[in-house]
C-alpha cells in the first residue's frame, strides 16, 4: 500500500485546517491535532495513518460536544452515548464516555439520584412514572431503584400536598374524586396511596 505526501496545509475555517495530499481527497483536521500528529507539508501518511487522524480529531470534537452538554446538566453513560452516536463512530463514542466517566464527570449513580429528586420532588411524579422516565434516560434498574428507594416514604403526603396544589378544585365537579384518581394514577402514583391520599379530603 503506497503512502500519501501531503502537498499543502492551509487554513479553512477558525480552528480546522485542511490538508491537502497528492493521490488522497484533502481531509479536514483541528489545528490543535494536526500539531500532535506533526501534519506538515512534505510528511508521507498511509491509509491507515489518515484514517486515525481523522478518528482522533472525531474524539476531540466529541469530547469537546460532551462536555459543552455536561455544562448544561448532568447525563448517564447511556444517555451521552445515545447524543453523541448520531455524529460520530460507534468507537469514538464509547471512547469519549468511557474517558469522562472515569474522570467523575459522567456518573450514573449520582445521575440516578439527581433524576429520582428532579421527578419525585420537584415534578412530583409517583415512584412508577418515575422510573419509566429514568429508564427511558438509559439508567440501569438496579441504580434506578436504589435512588427512588429514598423516596418509599412520603407518598401519600406528597400526593396531598400535589392535590391541594393542583386538583383541589376538580374534586368538587361531576365524578371530581374518579377523575382526580386517574390524573394521579397517570402521574405513577397507586391506587392505594392515592385513595389513602383522597380519604381526608373525603371526610371534609
Amino acid at each position: 500500500m503506497s503512502d500519501f505526501k501531503i502537498e499543502g496545509v492551509s487554513k479553512f475555517k477558525g480552528d480546522t485546517l485542511r490538508i491537502d495530499f497528492d493521490g488522497h481527497e484533502p481531509i479536514f483536521i483541528n489545528s490543535s491535532v494536526a500539531y500532535d500528529l506533526g501534519l506538515c507539508e512534505g510528511k508521507f501518511l498511509s491509509e491507515q495513518d489518515i484514517e486515525a487522524a481523522a478518528q482522533r480529531n472525531d474524539y476531540r470534537r466529541a469530547r469537546e460536544r460532551a462536555l459543552y452538554l455536561l455544562d448544561e446538566r448532568d447525563y448517564g453513560y447511556a444517555e451521552m452515548f445515545k447524543k453523541l452516536s448520531p455524529n460520530y463512530s460507534e468507537d469514538v463514542c464509547y471512547e469519549v464516555v468511557n474517558n469522562l466517566s472515569e474522570l467523575g464527570l459522567i456518573d450514573d449513580r449520582r445521575y440516578a439520584k439527581k433524576c429520582a429528586e428532579y421527578f419525585i420532588v420537584t415534578k412530583m411524579r409517583g415512584k412508577y412514572r418515575a422510573r419509566e422516565e429514568m429508564r427511558r434516560r438509559g439508567i440501569p434498574s438496579r441504580l434506578i431503584d436504589e435512588a427512588l428507594e429514598e423516596y418509599d416514604e412520603g407518598t401519600v403526603e406528597r400526593i396531598t400536598e400535589l392535590i391541594s396544589k393542583k386538583y383541589f378544585r376538580r374534586l368538587g365537579e361531576e365524578n371530581g374524586f374518579n377523575k382526580v384518581k386517574a390524573a394521579l394514577a397517570r402521574q405513577g402514583f397507586s391506587f392505594d396511596d392515592i385513595n389513602a391520599a383522597l380519604k381526608e379530603f373525603e371526610e371534609e
